[in-house]
């Protein structure tokens, strides 16, 4: 389970990371990403898989709404967690 957890770190991180926005947006989008995650994290158990599809969903998620002139983590992540909402509610 552990090895799991961290290979959807590192594909989260490795998607945001390589996305193409300077340096400081992209400092930005990985707090957001950070805060966000830690304030959903306990809504996917521990299903590894489960886990790794939600940070992946966050990520893209926020790399949806980010733009190069993205600063403000906290808008980053409450935009992020909307349209992870948005994205929820049209599934069902």
């Amino acid at each position: 389970m552990y090895a799991a957890g961290k290979t959807a770190t590192a594909n989260a991180r490795q998607l945001i990371d390589g996305a193409s926005f300077g340096l400081e947006a992209l400092k930005a989008i990985g707090a957001a990403f950070d805060a966000a995650w830690t304030e959903i994290a306990g809504n996917f158990g521990d299903d590894a898989e489960d886990v790794e599809k939600a940070r992946l969903r966050l990520t893209k998620a926020l790399l949806s709404i980010a733009n190069d002139d993205s600063r403000d983590v906290d808008v980053l992540k409450r935009a992020a967690l909307q349209r992870i909402a948005l994205d929820y509610s049209r599934r069902r």
